[in-house]
């Protein structure tokens, strides 16, 4: 039987396989198409229910529209895709329906043709006024086309449509949104007349400033983001944003660090907050007081897993083994049962908490492998190698398998069985380059913390030859130089390294300290150190190094109070047998005495404190 047929001046051949395939695709369309009907229907008065059963609802597709949109479809499967679009785009103009004006902007984006996706985007804010999606769609086609002369009007409409209660979080969101226009000067500058009419308004007056600071950040105007931020947190003392985007200026600002803790230090903070602050102070290598805000955050939510995560490595990297290992094992406690029960969804503060830039594993099993290795390496620094076996024997994974088999090598080593300890690296599962590359640092690792500099140096040449341009497998090697007192290679390595690299603060740092350790060259030193600082302020260890420069030439007060700073950030053993170095030549012998006592009961073995205690003949 045929189908009437209106306005069209062909009849459809018998349905193939294909063709009842586009014509499924053509179907789909219908709850699209009937949105209008319903919208009306929703509108009337309700109708009386049927005794039985319901009426069927008509929907708006007419015999036009489903020949239009089918012989649309079929065209584009056939490659079309510009008679698909001006078949889409005519039905959804004269329907006014915006599954279809989104389906012509799609088929359009599919042909990288943005024009003509971009006249469809406008086509629907024609027939739409009132719709959010196409002003939102036409904002991001008028981004990826790099036209940012056409953005102010439909941001504001897009501002201007959305609810007022969806305001503050939409405004919170533009700077990402308009990041991809590229000019950070010029986004700013869009987001600071769009959103003039609620700069003042209550609800949006915090969102505006955050916003607009982190605009002005992105354009590189720290300070005026900073002025923002403080009007921000001014206004309302317990949002979380102004505390972020102070998190986003500390490290080129350091007094933004004030807006941070004072919102940590009311009732209430958000959790994120913190473990964010955590993440900044861990990255300076302010770790003691990023142990602090840990505690802090675990006494406040002792279910939050990923925070005991983070307290244990902190502890260990600390030398506080005890502490260490009872953080680790909390967490273990906390996720084996997710683990034992993968259907059991995770505990909403644990995936709320975490961020694609965290460091803290996404999935519970991945972290609890993360635990395993720690605990492991934590009982083999204490020469339990039973218990460290015990942890390693948990682990099957083999995307773990090199980091087992390296801890596994290095209680080999521990026992003086280097040749062993070697060999079960080499044998480790090699897939690729990076695999190759991994498997020689970790060898060399093993042989570095086994004392057998020669040996490391020599692995870490070959790997060096075979990634020639790896910078960081360079910095090792001339680590190991100067181990061997090949002080011109190492110098060699340290200034190819800056060449390959020029923002790299360790190479420079490293090749400072070693000239000022030498006595030699000081002025160098102090130019090569202080551009290491430049590159990361407050960095412990760096400012250890300045501090030993000023040592060496005769500035004791200002190296005891570099020093001190350094020694505050990071009680680090080499940075205490430095200051407290300097605390002895200037006369402060029981504080010195002290600093070393704290030091030797972390690191007793710790080459520079006991060669520091041998020459200066010091029993702390």
């Amino acid at each position: 039987m045929d189908i009437p047929m209106t306005d069209c001046t062909c009849r459809p051949r018998p349905a193939t396989m294909g063709a009842r395939l586009l014509l499924c695709a053509a179907l789909a369309w219908g709850p699209a198409v009937s949105a209008q009907t319903q919208a009306q229907t929703q509108a009337s008065p309700p109708a009386p229910e049927p005794a039985a059963s319901a009426a069927p609802l008509n929907s708006a597709m007419d015999d036009r529209l489903f020949y239009q949109l089918l012989i649309g479809e079929m065209a584009l499967g056939t490659g079309d895709a510009g008679s698909a679009f001006e078949l889409i785009l005519d039905a959804a103009r004269r329907t006014r329906d915006e599954g279809l004006f989104r389906r012509a902007v799609d088929i359009a984006l599919r042909g990288r043709a943005g024009e003509q996706a971009l006249a469809a985007s406008r086509a629907w804010r024609l027939a739409r006024p009132d719709s959010v999606d196409a002003v939102r769609l036409q904002l991001q086609i008028l981004l990826v086309l790099n036209r940012k002369d056409g953005l102010d009007e439909p941001l504001r409409a897009l501002l201007e449509l959305a609810p007022a209660a969806e305001q503050p979080g939409l405004i919170s969101a533009l700077p990402r949104f308009l990041q991809r226009a590229g000019d950070g000067r010029g986004v700013a500058a869009l987001m600071e007349d769009a959103l003039k009419p609620y700069r003042d308004t209550e609800a949006t007056r915090v969102a505006v400033r955050v916003a607009l600071g982190r605009a002005w950040l992105e354009a590189g105007e720290t300070e005026r983001a900073l002025v923002l931020a403080q009007e921000a947190q001014t206004l309302d003392a317990s949002a979380a944003g102004p505390a972020l985007l102070a998190l986003d200026l500390m490290r080129q600002k350091p007094q933004a660090e004030s807006l941070i803790t004072a919102y940590l230090g009311q009732a209430g903070s958000e959790p994120q907050v913190r473990l964010a602050y955590v993440r900044a102070l861990t990255a300076a290598q302010r770790f003691p007081e990023a142990v602090t805000q840990l505690q802090a955050l675990t006494r406040a939510q002792p279910t939050m897993a990923p925070a005991f995560l983070s307290l244990g490595a902190l502890h260990l990297e600390l030398k506080q083994v005890v502490q260490g290992e009872a953080a680790l094992e909390r967490y273990i406690e906390l996720v084996q049962p997710q683990v034992a029960s993968p259907a059991t969804a995770p505990d909403s503060t644990l995936s709320s908490t975490e961020s694609d830039d965290d460091d803290t594993p996404s999935r519970p099993e991945r972290g609890l492998v993360q635990a395993w290795l720690m605990l492991a390496q934590s009982a083999e620094q204490r020469g339990d190698l039973h218990a460290a076996e015990a942890w390693l024997a948990k682990i099957d994974d083999p995307n773990r398998a090199l980091q087992v088999q390296t801890r596994r090598a290095s209680m080999l080593a521990r026992q003086g069985k280097i040749a062993q300890a070697r060999e079960l690296i080499r044998r480790a599962p090699e897939k690729d380059a990076d695999d190759a590359r991994a498997k020689l640092v970790a060898e060399a690792g093993v042989l570095r913390d086994a004392k057998r500099w020669r040996e490391a140096y020599e692995v870490l040449a070959v790997a060096s030859q075979r990634f020639s341009e790896d910078s960081d497998l360079l910095y090792e090697q001339a680590m190991m130089a100067e181990k061997l007192d090949r002080l011109d290679d190492m110098e060699s390595l340290l200034r190819r390294v800056i060449t390959l690299k020029p923002d790299n603060a360790h190479a420079h740092n490293a090749l400072g300290y070693s000239l000022a350790d030498r006595n030699q060259r000081l002025p160098e030193a102090r130019q090569l150190v202080r551009r290491a600082l430049e590159l990361l302020p407050g960095d412990p260890f760096i400012t250890d190094s300045l501090g030993w420069v000023e040592f060496r030439m005769g500035n004791r007060e200002e190296a005891v109070r570099l020093l001190r700073s350094a020694y505050a950030m990071r009680p680090d053993t080499e940075i205490a047998a430095h200051l407290g170095e300097v605390l002895w030549a200037m006369g402060q012998r029981d504080e010195a005495r002290l600093v070393w006592r704290e030091a030797k009961a972390r690191d007793a073995g710790n080459d520079v404190l006991r060669e520091t205690l041998t020459r200066l003949r010091v029993d702390p």
